[in-house]
Formats: structure tokens, C-alpha cells, sequence
């Protein structure tokens, strides 16, 4: 009996784990095909402009003189001699489709990056956690500001960090992988610092072997192009120049920001000779010592961050390896340790203006040089955790169990264990900014479909007229003719939808940590529900209904016969209407109001979802249906949260289960004391003990680093 239930638990799992992979998986084709999509949707003469300008038809690789003469649109060729001779054998297919299979050939770059990345983390030691792993990180990485860089610009700068990668990675790097890191190096001479940083881990071999490879390879190509090569090497001194202006926002190197504020000359270059010593001789020893700690990648990472910041031109396509410092570890608790990686995650996708808002110049400036400053931070100064601290097995999370469902299928959540502490306020902003930002991104990337948005405007008002709800216009004009009351409609329309769920959610945070995070996932379900209804369903307003005479009190009169609608619909998408965000929202914030309020404030909870529904009615902006819409969304996000944990999003344990019973829970190695889940009446709170059986197919102290006894020699 005990045994079957184990089994079936264990079934289930892995049913999880399995559906997990295939939608992580799914995901990552998602973006990588959408990010595609976007640079193969170009215009001819905006698609990938740097290949074209060396491959295309008229490209410089066409020119019968040197690489690095303009060609008749002034463009020039920015790489190695040696990379012009493997390119140049490829202008015959520019003309057939090249763009298509190097965007196809980039994103399979990006892949191949992903999984030694996944592989090469501390955290993943077992198959199925690097292959869960894997396509989160391809996903984040097509998403970063270097890998569209690279896919918008038609750059090969990805191929030198595949090819270096392996020799970095390996304890004991065979001749193949330095011969790869050497050719990377021809490709991209900065790359040769990685040479050296091979030399002091350890590994001289495959430093002299990398080193050889650069030579011979450079050597070819003096032999077969010497004119290109003197011009590269001697005259641009290794490329210098070459590539655009240095001082751009994006070349985030040290020699870039002081150009950019305002140094240059004798003055400049001695700055930056300084400065680049002081970062090799902080950054490169830390790398090293890192690497010699057993954190290879990011040993490898921060040694990447050193080169971006001293070398004379790191241009956005070059700085990957800032991204994969979000290896190293921070922090002392589990809730801490997720803000590095969301840090540097949002430095290395969000441009400076949309990352920091503020408009003083320090400001400006700290964010117009987030990489280098992160780069260089990341080099020189943070300190990140060692395997012999004590902190590397980082502080357990009070948890709880959630009660079991009717179905066996309830709670999804692996054991129903639900986090009981407060999360860190750091990274719950740091995660509110990220998906505001998705939120916005995805309002504003809906197709802008106005006649099938009219057309589904005169379905909602059949639809109503049918019920006997229409009731749109009549309050709408009502409003309208009474000054205070449209005054004060407008300022609520355009005030409490943010402000009100936040400080919600700042006073669960305060006083109900274990509900603050059942709340968040369903106002996050809710979200992303109507994502989805924006884009399947886009509805006209009655404010944007030719035909029928709705004011719009808060926005003023709209031109329909103006393409854009004026500057009102530069800022969001003016069709996501369906459903409406301003009544789920509320609706949300009533039912955590009659939760977590004191008895005589109750009737707050029911009268704000009220008031918000008439106020986006009688401001034009919702339909009815619309609100119905918005009520829907937020009940399916409750359902999502119970499907999840196995309990209400209004469920509070009654105490935290100690972090050392949880962990002890899993540490029963006998069959004979496996302690199966009994059905709990709801509410109930107790700690799920596991099998050895069940173990099996959960990582244990042997495969989980974080459980691994600290390593006083390390």
C-alpha cells in the first residue's frame, strides 16, 4: 500500500517534469523563432547590415583592393584579415538566401552557448536539471542586448565565444578545444587574454597550443592578403578605428566612456592605459582564483568582463560574457540568491532609457554605461561566494505543505511545498520592474487591427443590447454633464489602478509574507491572461467606436481619420480593451481587502471593484462585457494558485515549519518510514516526509551542490 503510493507520487513527478521540459523547450523555440522573425521581417536594405555590407552584393568583400577600403556606401570591414578569408568564399551565396541561414546559423550558436552554459553551472549537476536548465537560459539569452545585436547587425562575434568556451570550461582541455579557443583569438584578437588566463589556471598546454593556433592562423593570412594584413595589424594596430565611432553608446569599453565624456588626446589614452591595468591587475587574478575554486564559468565570465573593459572597442554584439557572470553567488539565504541574476539579466536586455527612467545627467550617465560599470564591478569588486565559505550552501526556506486535492494531480508544485518567508524586497521589485516591462512590451506589440477591433466592438454592443446591458452611453453622458463627477472619474481612472495593488501588495509583504506570494501568482495569472485577450480578442472602446457619440472624458477627442490616432497611441495599444486590467485588477485588490482588512473596513473590498467598474464605463473606456472579461481573468488566476499549492490564496499557515525539518524531511533513507500524504481537511499544514524510493528521482546530497559538505581545502 505504502509502496503504491510512492509509486504513484513518483509517476506523477515525473509527468511534471516531463510537461515542464517540453514547455521550457517550447519556449525557447518561441523566442528564438520570434527574434528571427523580427530581423528576416526587415526591409531589404535594413536586414542584417553589417553582412550585407561585407557579403552583399555590393559588399567589401566584392572590392577587388584591400578589405578595409570603403566601398561606394562608405562601409568598411571591421574583422581580422583571417576572418575576411574564411568570409570571403561566402559572397557567392549572399545572393542566395545567406541572411536566412545565418540568422538560422547565430541562433544555433546561441543554443549550443546555452547548453554548455547549463552544463558548466554548480547548481545543475544532474541530467535532468541541466536539461530543465538549458532552454531558460537559450531564452535568456536570445532576449539579452547582445545576441540581438548580433542577429539584427548580421555580426559573427557569437562564434569566438563558442569556440573559446570549451577550453575554458574543461579541467583538462584536450588539443581540439585550443585549438578552438586559438581560432576564436583569430577572430577576435581581445580574445587572446583568455590565452593567458589559460596559462594561469594551470593549463599551459592548451595555452601554448591556443597561442600557436593564433599565430599560425594570423600568419596564413599575412601570407595570402600581407596588404590587409599590414593595414590591420599595423596601421589600425589590431583593428583600432576600424567599425564605427568609439565613442558610441554602444562600444562599452573604458577607452568608449571616456570619450564620451568629453576626454580625448594624450590625456585620454593615459587614462586608459591606467585604468585597464588596474582592471587586469584586480580582475584577472580573481578570475583565475575563481576558476582554481571549481566555478569555472564564472571564473571564465568574469576573465570575459576584464577583456570587455580593456579593450579598446567592445562594441553590444562583444559583451555576452557580461551576462554570464550571473553565475557567480550572492547572498546567504535562498531568497537572496536570485536578485544577482535578475540584475544583471535586466543591465544586459533593457536599453538605459528604458532601465532607469530619470533624466539628471549623473543619472543618465550611470545608466548609458550599465555594462561596462556591471562588467567592471563584476571584475574587480563583488565578492562573490567561495565554495569554502560557509555560505555556499545558502540558509533553507520555511516551508509548508500544502493540503492534497480530490485528484492526485492537485498540488502541481512538486510535494505541494510552499515558501512560508517573506522573499526578498529587492528582488520582488527588481521582478515588478521586469514584468512591467513585458507587460508594456507585449500591450504595445499587439498588431494594430482597427476595422477587426470595430467589428468586435459592434459584437459586445449586440451582445449587450441582447442581454438589456447596455448601459455604456447612458452613464457615459451622464458623467459628462456633471463637472465634479467627471473630474473625479478622470482622476481615479488615471490614479488607483497602479497605486492601489501596491500598496496591497506592500501590506501583505509587511504582515503576510506566505499570502503576499499566493496573492502575487494570481494577480501575475490574471495579468497574462488578458496578455492573451489583448492580442486574440482586439476591441474597440466605446470611446474609439465610429458611429455612436461616446465621450471620451479622460483623453479628449480622438481623429479616427488620422492613422495613429494621434500621440495618445505612441504610449500603449489602444485596443486592448478585452479584458479589462482596471476591473480585474480591482476586483483582486477587493478580495485581498476582505481577507486581510479589519472587520469595519470590510465594505472597502466591495465598494472599489464597484467604483472602478463604473468609472471605466462612465469614462468611455470598458464595455461591461470588458469587466466580466476582467472578473474572469482574476478567477482563473485564484484557480491557477490552487492548482499549484493545493490551497486558497487566502490561506495562511499558522506557523513556519522550521527550515531543518523540512530539510530532514527528505532525508529518511528507510522504506519502512515513508510517511505517505493522507488526505489533510483544508487549512491543515504539515511537512511531507519522502522515501528513499521517492529519492530517486529527486536530487539528493550527492547530486545537489547546495547539500554538498563544505570543502575546507578548496
Amino acid at each position: 500500500m505504502v509502496r503504491a503510493g510512492v509509486r504513484r507520487l513518483l509517476d506523477i513527478r515525473r509527468t511534471r517534469i516531463s510537461l515542464a521540459l517540453v514547455g521550457l523547450w517550447l519556449l525557447a523555440a518561441c523566442v528564438a523563432v520570434r527574434q528571427a522573425n523580427e530581423v528576416l521581417d526587415r526591409p531589404q536594405d535594413r536586414r542584417l547590415p553589417d553582412l550585407d555590407a561585407w557579403l552583399g552584393p555590393e559588399g567589401v568583400l566584392h572590392l577587388p583592393g584591400s578589405l578595409y577600403d570603403s566601398d561606394a556606401r562608405g562601409a568598411t570591414f571591421s574583422g581580422t584579415p583571417f576572418a575576411g578569408w574564411l568570409l570571403r568564399p561566402l559572397t557567392r551565396a549572399a545572393e542566395h538566401g545567406l541572411g536566412v541561414a545565418w540568422t538560422v546559423a547565430t541562433l544555433l550558436i546561441v543554443a549550443a552557448i546555452g547548453v554548455l552554459v547549463a552544463h558548466a553551472l554548480p547548481a545543475f549537476r544532474t541530467r535532468r536539471a541541466r536539461l530543465l536548465a538549458a532552454p531558460l537560459i537559450i531564452s535568456l539569452l536570445v532576449l539579452s542586448l547582445p545576441v540581438r545585436g548580433n542577429l539584427s547587425l548580421g555580426q559573427l562575434s557569437l562564434l569566438p565565444v563558442l569556440l573559446v568556451l570549451p577550453a575554458m570550461l574543461r579541467p583538462a582541455p584536450g588539443k581540439p578545444a585550443a585549438i578552438a579557443a586559438g581560432i576564436g583569438a583569430t577572430l577576435h584578437p581581445a580574445m587572446l587574454l583568455f590565452a593567458v588566463y589559460l596559462w594561469l589556471t594551470g593549463k599551459q598546454r592548451a595555452a601554448a597550443n591556443a597561442g600557436a593556433t593564433f599565430l599560425a592562423c594570423t600568419a596564413l593570412a599575412w601570407v595570402t592578403m600581407p596588404r590587409d594584413s599590414y593595414t590591420y595589424w599595423v596601421h589600425h594596430v589590431a583593428g583600432v578605428g576600424l567599425g564605427g565611432d568609439a565613442s558610441a553608446l554602444s562600444n562599452q569599453s573604458l577607452h568608449g566612456l571616456l570619450l564620451r565624456i568629453g576626454l580625448s588626446g594624450p590625456l585620454e589614452i593615459t587614462l586608459v592605459v591606467l585604468l585597464s591595468a588596474a582592471v587586469l591587475w584586480f580582475g584577472l587574478p580573481r578570475a583565475v582564483a575563481y576558476a582554481k575554486d571549481g566555478q569555472a564559468l564564472l571564473g571564465v565570465a568574469l576573465a570575459g568582463c576584464v577583456m570587455v573593459a580593456v579593450a579598446p572597442v567592445s562594441w553590444q554584439h562583444q559583451q555576452l560574457w557580461i551576462l554570464l557572470a550571473a553565475a557567480g553567488r550572492l547572498g546567504a539565504r535562498q531568497t537572496d540568491r536570485m536578485v544577482w541574476p535578475v540584475a544583471v539579466f535586466m543591465i544586459m536586455t533593457f536599453d538605459s532609457k528604458t532601465l532607469i527612467w530619470g533624466k539628471l545627467s549623473a543619472v543618465r550617465v550611470v545608466a548609458d554605461n550599465g555594462p561596462l560599470l556591471l562588467a567592471v564591478a563584476s571584475a574587480c569588486v563583488i565578492p562573490f561566494i567561495t565554495k569554502a565559505s560557509a555560505k555556499w550552501t545558502p540558509q533553507a526556506v520555511p516551508q509548508g505543505a500544502a493540503a492534497s486535492g480530490r485528484f492526485p494531480w492537485i498540488p502541481a508544485l512538486p510535494f505541494g511545498w510552499r515558501p512560508l518567508s517573506r522573499p526578498n524586497l529587492l528582488l520582488e521589485l527588481l521582478m515588478i520592474r521586469v514584468g512591467y516591462q513585458i507587460y508594456s512590451f507585449i500591450r504595445a506589440s499587439v498588431p494594430d487591427q482597427r476595422q477587426v477591433a470595430e467589428t468586435h466592438g459592434q459584437q459586445i454592443i449586440d451582445l449587450e443590447k441582447f442581454l438589456h446591458v447596455d448601459v455604456e452611453r447612458s452613464l457615459n453622458h451622464f458623467v459628462a454633464k456633471v463637472g465634479w463627477l467627471e473630474n473625479g472619474m478622470n482622476f481615479f481612472y488615471e490614479t488607483f489602478h497602479f497605486i492601489v495593488p501596491v500598496v496591497i501588495l506592500g501590506i501583505l509583504y509587511v504582515r503576510k509574507p506566505a499570502a503576499y506570494r499566493s496573492a502575487r501568482t494570481v494577480l501575475s495569472v490574471a495579468t497574462i491572461t488578458g496578455l492573451v485577450g489583448f492580442w486574440l480578442y482586439p476591441l474597440a472602446p466605446p470611446r474609439l467606436m465610429p458611429g455612436y457619440d461616446y465621450i471620451d472624458t479622460v483623453h479628449g477627442v480622438q481623429d479616427l481619420n488620422n492613422p495613429s490616432f494621434g500621440a495618445l497611441t505612441k504610449i500603449s495599444n489602444q485596443y486592448a480593451a478585452m479584458p479589462s486590467l482596471h476591473v480585474g485588477w480591482s476586483l483582486w485588490c477587493g478580495l485581498m481587502i476582505l481577507a486581510i482588512a479589519p472587520k469595519g473596513w470590510r465594505w472597502l473590498g466591495l465598494l472599489y471593484p464597484l467604483s472602478t467598474t463604473m468609472v471605466v464605463m462612465g469614462t468611455a473606456n470598458h464595455w461591461i462585457m470588458d469587466a466580466v472579461g476582467g472578473a474572469a481573468v482574476v478567477t482563473l488566476g485564484f484557480a491557477v494558485q490552487y492548482l499549484l499549492t493545493g490551497r486558497s490564496a487566502f490561506a495562511v499557515e499558522p506557523a513556519a515549519v522550521p527550515a531543518a525539518e523540512v530539510a530532514g524531511a527528505g532525508e529518511i533513507r528507510s522504506a519502512d518510514a515513508i510517511s505517505t500524504p493522507v488526505p489533510r481537511q483544508a487549512g491543515e499544514s504539515s511537512v511531507i516526509t519522502r522515501s528513499s524510493e521517492a529519492k530517486r528521482d529527486v536530487p539528493g546530497p550527492r547530486d545537489d551542490p547546495d547539500k554538498q559538505p563544505v570543502d575546507r581545502k578548496t
